[in-house]
């Protein structure tokens, strides 16, 4: 596994992240303050898998983010938490926004904001830790024609073309839900094609652990 003994992971993004975490600090299994989806499955299987390993895991995830929102809080909610190993899956509702609220356009981040926002912050933030984890934004739907898909795909590729020019560990969240669509409907997993039930969140807890190159 990349992520060394006794580290700090803190894993940070949107409502996918957060997932009903503690406020203002997610951490611990009380009480489900690591939320009750992915990075709580990451935790309990590190912790059960691994449990030599000590990795503490921190969720800041919060509900409702875009890229823009995650930058206003960053010296708070991620630089000042002094994390070893980062996490970061956003994009999701900079997308999401144009489709849903098309009108709004001051709540919109367009693909030059996005891109400029996530390199700045690893960028910054990569002299601080030890490691980085860049994890695409998705949507649970298959047909890669959907307007939707389509421009999930495009911000995804930027995570990946970030992930690749600072060498982070990278994670298709995408491919990893494109293996489970050719076999199961969207609406098994997601009703709104975006908040995973258990079994989607299973889904990215897996890829991040494959990501990490977890063994167990």
């Amino acid at each position: 596994m990349k992520i060394e003994v006794g580290s700090r992971l803190l894993m940070v993004g949107d409502s996918i992240t957060d997932c009903g975490r503690k406020r203002p600090v997610g951490e611990g299994f009380k009480d489900n303050a690591l939320g009750v989806g992915y990075v709580a499955l990451v935790a309990a299987t590190l912790g059960a898998v691994q449990p030599e390993a000590r990795i503490h895991v921190i969720n800041m995830g919060m509900s409702g983010n875009t890229a823009r929102h995650m930058k206003a809080r960053w010296n708070t909610d991620v630089l000042a938490k002094n994390p070893d190993w980062l996490s970061i899956m956003i994009g999701i509702n900079d997308v999401w926004r144009q489709f849903d609220t098309p009108h709004e356009k001051a709540a919109h981040v367009n693909p030059d904001e996005y891109k400029a926002t996530l390199e700045e912050l690893v960028v910054s933030t990569s002299p601080k830790v030890k490691g980085l984890v860049l994890m695409t934004p998705y949507l649970i739907e298959p047909s890669r024609e959907d307007p939707m898909r389509t421009r999930m795909d495009k911000y995804g590729g930027y995570v990946r073309e970030i992930a690749a020019r600072h060498k982070t560990l990278f994670v298709d969240t995408q491919a990893a839900f494109d293996r489970l669509l050719t076999t199961v409907a969207p609406t098994e997993l997601a009703e709104d094609r975006i908040h995973p039930n258990l079994i989607g969140h299973m889904v990215l807890a897996r890829a991040f652990l494959r990501g990490i190159g977890f063994g167990g």
